[in-house]
């Protein structure tokens, strides 16, 4: 009641005090901005004097709560930074994304810099595999087409092989003795077409090809004047092949069959045991 006796007192007084305020001259009375003092002044004056009388009539006691402004405000700007923290943190992780994808592009962009490259040397590789068989099926062919027809004779086609090695042509002479043996494996001149057939291979250092002519032809250890030396060379071939124990075995071989053998077989024989360092 103290309270609101108080202000009530103080209400009065300064109800009472506006009429003198209005009759006091002005300064000036053109002074907008002290009309404007006063209108506010007397906007307070009269909530005041209604709040006081609403608390007299309802006979409930007037009670001044503290605005909630500065709370409010406050959460706010606790709501705003926590917003900023989450932007922050979403715009890092937004950066770290970045980056993640700008290197798996950038390392897209090198796989498929190198796919591009090795297609690339695919298809070179490619390029050169056609050309080598092109290149290969056209000197098969013209092999074919340059390589004599065999005599339907058989004297006559091992006449004509015979003859090409007498003139020195040995390439031609081993497609001709080739294709005797091939056309007439079971003639009675085939053994001797195979020991000139090794006789051309030897001469290109084709110690394979020429051992297994060599062989061919001494197949049974035949009896007759080339024998002998087509012994001799096939030794000297497996020499040549890096095989010197199977090299001494048809030394030892040819000493059995042919002991009447010419006597430059046999001097040729001794050097290649020499070379070959077959046992005494």
């Amino acid at each position: 009641m103290k309270l609101k006796s108080a202000l009530l007192a103080s209400v009065l007084m300064v109800c009472a005090a506006a009429p003198a305020l209005a009759q006091t001259p002005m300064p000036d009375p053109l002074d907008d901005r002290s009309a404007k003092r006063i209108e506010k002044m007397e906007k307070v004056v009269r909530e005041l004097r209604a709040i006081v009388f609403q608390g007299r009539d309802t006979g409930k006691p007037v009670v001044v709560q503290t605005a909630e402004t500065d709370a409010q405000i406050a959460a706010l700007n606790e709501r705003i930074s926590d917003l900023e923290q989450t932007i922050q943190k979403m715009n890092g992780q937004n950066e770290v994304l970045t980056h993640d994808i700008d290197q798996a592009r950038r390392g897209a962009d090198s796989q498929k810099a190198r796919a591009d490259q090795l297609e690339q040397r695919l298809a070179a590789l490619e390029g050169k595999i056609t050309t080598l068989e092109t290149a290969a099926a056209n000197a098969a062919a013209a092999q074919v087409a340059a390589a004599p027809a065999v005599p339907a004779d058989p004297a006559t086609a091992f006449k004509q092989a015979r003859q090409l090695l007498l003139d020195g042509d040995y390439a031609g002479a081993e497609n001709a003795f080739g294709g005797f043996v091939e056309a007439y494996p079971d003639d009675a001149k085939a053994p001797e077409a195979r020991y000139w057939l090794g006789e051309t291979q030897f001469v290109r250092e084709a110690y394979g090809d020429a051992a297994g002519s060599y062989l061919g032809a001494v197949r049974g250890w035949p009896q007759t004047s080339w024998a002998p030396n087509a012994v001799l060379k096939l030794s000297r071939s497996l020499v040549a092949l890096k095989k010197p124990a199977d090299a001494c075995r048809t030394l030892d071989e040819l000493a059995k069959r042919y002991p009447k053998a010419p006597a430059d077989v046999v001097s040729k024989a001794k050097s290649t045991r020499t070379q070959a360092k077959c046992a005494a």
